[in-house]
């Protein structure tokens, strides 16, 4: 189920994989996206097994590739429409759903964050907006982990976009593997949280080189892989 996992320091973060799941076809595996057009039932399957692995209840987004975050103290009715949710309590895990965008899981002085970071976040601001609402409730020291996400060599774009971004965070802008313009989103996100004061550690692998994780670059019609954060509750 997990790509890759840690549990220290009072905070259990993670990156799902396709290992597991009941999702099946352009979906096979742990397909944890509800807007992809999976088999509904499917995808209710995994995200239970998500919960029951994890041993608490999931909060998820309605991401919209902006700067929008949402503070909660408890899983909403309905997914709020954001692209960061913060918390501080111990009895919910936070979930971000990438195929290619960069998952940030974030903590500090007992509040968590789940980031979705693709290419219109990073320039909107995102991640300074997540880690600003987690200062708000008190998180002076903070760390980051950035989970795999598509490589600068495989995200090429037209001219004109990797100006757009480089107009922001100059370090994003690189070339693919056949010399064309490309983008390097989690270069970007990772210089973001740097200077605001955060520690990263940086979760190696580009999905679309990465059979065992969703690659919307790779094949298209695909699923949707996690990456959860949540407190500890001692």
């Amino acid at each position: 189920m997990f790509a890759w996992h840690e549990d220290r320091s009072g905070v259990f973060r993670a990156v799902t994989d396709r290992s597991s799941g009941v999702s099946t076809g352009a979906y096979a595996g742990l397909n944890l996206g509800g807007h992809v057009g999976d088999d509904p039932e499917a995808v209710s399957r995994n995200r239970a097994a998500l919960t029951e692995a994890l041993g608490r209840p999931v909060a998820y987004m309605d991401q919209c590739h902006g700067a929008g975050v949402a503070v909660i103290d408890s899983v909403p009715q309905v997914a709020p429409t954001c692209d960061a949710l913060v918390t501080d309590s111990p009895d919910l895990a936070l979930a971000v759903l990438v195929a290619d965008c960069v998952p940030v899981l974030l903590a500090g002085d007992g509040v968590v964050a789940a980031v979705h970071a693709g290419r219109p976040g990073l320039v909107a601001g995102v991640v300074p907006a997540a880690v600003a609402a987690m200062r708000g409730l008190g998180a002076d020291t903070i760390d980051a982990v950035v989970g795999p996400s598509v490589c600068g060599r495989c995200y090429e774009v037209p001219e004109a976009m990797r100006s757009d971004v480089a107009a922001v965070v100059p370090v994003a802008a690189t070339v693919s593997w056949s010399g064309t313009p490309a983008v390097d989103v989690a270069a970007g996100v990772v210089t973001q949280l740097r200077e605001a004061g955060v520690t990263v550690r940086w979760v190696p692998g580009c999905t679309r080189e990465r059979p065992d994780l969703y690659s919307y670059r790779r094949e298209a019609s695909t699923g949707r892989f996690a990456g959860v954060v949540a407190r500890s509750r001692s």
